[in-house]
């Protein structure tokens, strides 16, 4: 396989930015959930909306990037799948290691667990972990049942591999018929979610699973599992039929229309508020965001341009910190929450300022971890696993 094809084709500068505006937003949702009594009560309450559009937007690009060169023979599948590992793998393992490091400072007398789990324990953890094999319940050393127990959030790069896997072995094969028929299915699945239906009997009776909504997904067992395919499956797949059908929708000042109505969807205040017989009205939110909202919002960042050189610089910053910012910020916010209840009676002031200053510094990570370690690595990865 020769270099020439594995040159990146143009980029969508608005779509870039917006993964950013998203995932910068995902940061200020898990700061401020430390101090939520629930999600219910959550001051940024829909900021786990953010995976649902990150599927949109990823059903999108892996279209845009690859259905021509692999329907033409100009990639491979092997070559596909070495190109996805490229762009994905060596941040988790960042995130993974960044976890390990500050496992410890994430503890505290609410995990009381995490005080059992030996080095050894933890090494051990890190290297299943840094092959994305889903790490079972007897081997949780934080006690939330966590996919990946050092990094929490790299739950949904797992539904991103499968994603990436399903795409070039049978989803690429697909006429936009069958993408469609399929859209319509995966749609009739999150409206089921969203409304509180259990169609395949996976919810316990009694469990700590919300109602009415779409958080979920990071662990392993049936009902786990059931919401992280489901936020998977209609995103990727009207994301990659957006691509197919190219009907985008041109919009001055798209970047910044589109980057508010992100934002806002993510800030929106519970629907409904916490009495459960409105629970059904948050449901409603949800689908609506990720069924037209989220979908529409990427059309226009499709067919829209970056105007102004700030604008395009400000995309490209957000772009470039997107991944690394999601991937390896939340064992700052494990940190934040030990810190926290640690500190009950600490001044208002020093909760700010710890949870403004972890802010700061997931950015300075994002920056420095791409900037000083992804791109060369990639690049050496590149170099290596397509020589001539």
């Amino acid at each position: 396989m020769s270099n020439s094809f594995l040159a990146s084709k143009p980029r969508y500068e608005i779509l870039d930015g917006l993964r950013g505006v998203a995932a910068v937003f995902v940061v200020i949702f898990h700061l401020f959930e430390t101090y939520s009594p629930g999600i219910v009560y959550q001051t940024v309450n829909h900021g786990y909306l953010a995976v649902d559009f990150f599927f949109v937007l990823s059903g999108f690009v892996v279209g845009y990037a690859y259905d021509d060169r692999l329907s033409s023979g100009k990639l491979s599948t092997w070559d596909f799948l070495k190109r996805r590992f490229i762009r994905l793998h060596p941040l988790v393992c960042m995130g993974m290691l960044i976890g390990l490091l500050l496992f410890y400072f994430g503890g505290g007398p609410e995990f009381a667990i995490m005080a059992d789990a030996k080095p050894s324990q933890l090494l051990l953890l890190l290297l299943i972990s840094f092959t994305m094999i889903p790490v079972p319940a007897s081997m949780d050393v934080r006690g939330w049942n966590e996919t990946y127990p050092l990094n929490g959030a790299a739950w949904s790069l797992m539904l991103e591999y499968i994603a990436n896997i399903l795409y070039v072995f049978v989803i690429r094969h697909l006429g936009k018929l069958a993408l469609g028929i399929c859209v319509f299915v995966f749609a009739l699945l999150t409206l089921s979610l969203t409304f509180n239906v259990d169609p395949f009997g996976v919810f316990p009776a009694e469990g700590n699973y919300a109602a009415y909504t779409v958080i979920g997904g990071w662990g392993v067992d049936p009902a786990q599992l059931y919401i992280g395919f489901t936020r998977l499956l209609y995103p990727f797949f009207v994301g990659l039929l957006i691509c197919r059908c190219g009907k985008f929708i041109s919009l001055k000042g798209g970047f910044w229309w589109c980057a508010i109505i992100v934002a806002l969807c993510q800030c929106m205040p519970r629907v409904g508020g916490p009495e459960p017989d409105n629970f059904w009205m948050n449901g409603l939110y949800e689908s609506l965001c990720i069924l037209v909202i989220f979908p529409l919002v990427v059309a226009i960042g499709a067919g829209s341009k970056v105007v102004g050189s700030k604008s395009q610089k400000l995309c490209k910053f957000l772009g470039e910190i997107s991944y690394p910012l999601y991937i390896t910020h939340y064992p700052l916010v494990y940190m934040q929450m030990g810190w926290a209840l640690e500190h009950k009676d600490a001044p208002v002031e020093q909760h700010v300022m710890m949870s403004v200053c972890l802010f700061f510094v997931a950015v300075a990570i994002a920056w420095s971890a791409f900037k000083l370690y992804d791109e060369p690595v990639r690049k050496w990865l590149q170099n290596r696993m397509f020589r001539n």
